[in-house]
């Protein structure tokens, strides 16, 4: 309104003064052209800190939202922010937290100083940073670290205990497979005695039984085969004897 005041009064004095200049003219023949005033400027549109930017290309307009940092700065965003490509619009709570801890002005001296290529692991540094610093407010990255250093110590203890149980009940399996190995073999040495033993018996019964013996021992050899087939180790006592032999003395 003021503007519009000054502009008005502006006029009116400009042309006053052609009143005075037309007065003062002598009279001529010609007429008098009066100069057209200027037209009035278009009013200006202030723009907000918060307002978004815009960026005019081959005649379209495109708007674009400011960004996170400088929504949260209250500032106006330009078209070259340092901040703009690493905090969007959209995650606010990014910068809030790297804000927070490091300060805005710290944040762009480090992405000024450094080149375009390393801005994006040092921005995610900072905020991986802030929220280790958030959570332990007296470590920060270091407690992070030590935790983790921790579970490493644990779960390689519990891998060597496993290791060690491992390795112990693979010797008990070797040494039972050793045993059964062994108690195999000493079965099939006892096994090769026995039918030595029968050949030798076999062959003293018909030497001595004469024709008779050899029907008698090889009925005597077929029982023995049975009986050593069937695996019964009591076939060599006589149960007769064994029982005659625990009768009490006072019967």
């Amino acid at each position: 309104m003021e503007g519009k005041d000054r502009n008005s009064k502006k006029q009116l004095l400009k042309t006053m003064m052609n009143l005075k200049n037309i007065r003062s003219a002598p009279i001529t023949g010609q007429p008098v052209q009066f100069p057209l005033p200027p037209p009035p400027p278009p009013p200006p549109h202030p723009q907000s800190p918060t307002s978004p930017r815009s960026t005019a290309s081959s005649g379209l307009v495109t708007v674009v939202s400011p960004c996170a940092a400088c929504k949260i700065l209250r500032r106006r965003c330009v078209e070259k922010c340092v901040l703009a490509p690493y905090f969007p619009p959209t995650d606010p709570c990014k910068f809030t937290k790297a804000h927070r801890v490091f300060g805005a002005a710290n944040i762009i001296k480090l992405l000024q100083e450094l080149p375009e290529l390393k801005r994006v692991d040092a921005v995610n540094s900072l905020v991986y940073e802030a929220n280790a610093r958030l959570r332990d407010p007296v470590y920060g990255c270091a407690g992070a670290i030590s935790r983790l250093q921790d579970q490493i110590s644990e779960l390689k203890a519990e891998l060597a205990r496993t290791q060690a149980e491992l390795a112990r009940t693979q010797a008990e399996l070797a040494r039972t497979q050793a045993e059964a190995a062994n108690l195999q073999c000493e079965n099939s040495n006892s096994i090769a005695l026995i039918y030595m033993e029968m050949e030798k018996f076999n062959q003293a019964t018909a030497v001595a039984g004469g024709g008779g013996g050899n029907c008698n021992s090889a009925v005597f050899q077929q029982q023995q085969q049975q009986q050593y087939a069937m695996m019964d180790t009591s076939c060599f006592l006589d149960e007769s004897n064994l029982s005659s032999g625990w009768e009490p003395l006072w019967a």
